[in-house]
């Protein structure tokens, strides 16, 4: 599909450096780009790096469905110390004894992550909590209960590495997956404590390192492109005159059955028209339509 490159709306895949917060990558973007209206899907905490996608224009409604993506993320995991904020930048806060503690049983423990869990969010993490970020809590010298969310771990692997008592994890996971809760939880189900040493994040969904630029060599990719993790369906001038004004339609109309969504639509120009999603049952209703104009 052939998007229009002249428009400015479309996504930007960076490859963050460290010591950025997210907001920091937006703010560079919008000035690089003199585009006001820039968001960013899934947060890298400031010592992370790797792949953040940020929406440009009209995309910024859309980032909800990449932030639905699964990302994967390679981290280390340093054994017998935890610490403030469970990766290096934080106080330790315990240590234990690593005797006995190898490769095998980490894998062993490993495995009971992987499906639907429970996790609870760390401190230092920007979960609200009666309205207010957990690290702005954290700031403050104070700790809060956390409810357990639940996430998603499809993939899960550790591997030594030359250093002792620490080792490499590799994870594909769901959205709202906190690596280092996940780090501090499998070394406690292994008998130890631990915290994350360095993390990136490898992909988000189809996006990979290959397609991220460093902040001085972003460029825009369309809006279609961005979308090509879900289904997308080109449809003629009369449905697509309909689906710019919201319509909804039975599923059979355009024959959706067993076809996941949420849905694309694409007119024959190539332009992105709108992303549906069910609705009872039988039918679908827009979730996001994109105006049409010269943007």
């Amino acid at each position: 599909m052939n998007e229009k490159k002249s428009q400015k709306s479309g996504f930007v895949v960076v490859d963050k450096e460290p010591g950025w917060t997210s907001h920091d990558v937006v703010a560079r973007t919008r000035k690089k780009l003199n585009m006001r209206k820039v968001g960013h899907s899934g947060t890298l905490d400031p010592p992370a790096t790797g792949v953040l996608i940020l929406g440009i224009g009209k995309a910024t409604r859309l980032l909800k469905y990449v932030t639905d993506l699964p990302k994967r993320y390679t981290a280390t995991m340093v054994l017998g110390a935890e610490t403030s904020t469970l990766d290096a930048e934080g106080e330790i806060t315990s240590t234990q004894s690593t005797e006995g503690v190898c490769l095998k049983n980490l894998q062993e423990a490993g495995t009971q992550f992987i499906g639907d869990i429970l996790q609870i969010p760390p401190m230092v993490s920007a979960v609200k909590v009666e309205g207010k970020r957990l690290y702005e809590i954290a700031r403050e010298g104070k700790e809060v209960e956390r409810k357990p969310r639940s996430v998603s771990i499809y993939e899960l692997s550790i591997e030594k590495t030359a250093v002792k008592d620490v080792y490499r994890i590799s994870v594909t996971c769901g959205s709202g997956t906190y690596i280092r809760s996940l780090v501090s939880d499998i070394a406690r189900a292994a008998g130890t404590v631990a915290h994350v040493g360095d993390l990136r994040r490898n992909a988000i969904g189809s996006f990979n390192e290959s397609d991220a630029s460093p902040i001085e060599e972003i460029g825009i990719i369309g809006m279609i492109e961005g979308l090509k993790d879900y289904s997308q369906i080109t449809v003629d001038e009369k449905d697509a005159a309909l689906i710019r004004v919201g319509n909804v339609f039975e599923k059979t109309h355009f024959r959706l059955q067993g076809v996941p969504e949420p849905w694309v639509f694409v007119d024959e120009q190539g332009n992105l028209l709108a992303v549906y999603k069910s609705h009872k049952g039988k039918t679908i209703k827009p979730d996001v339509v994109i105006p049409h104009d010269n943007d």
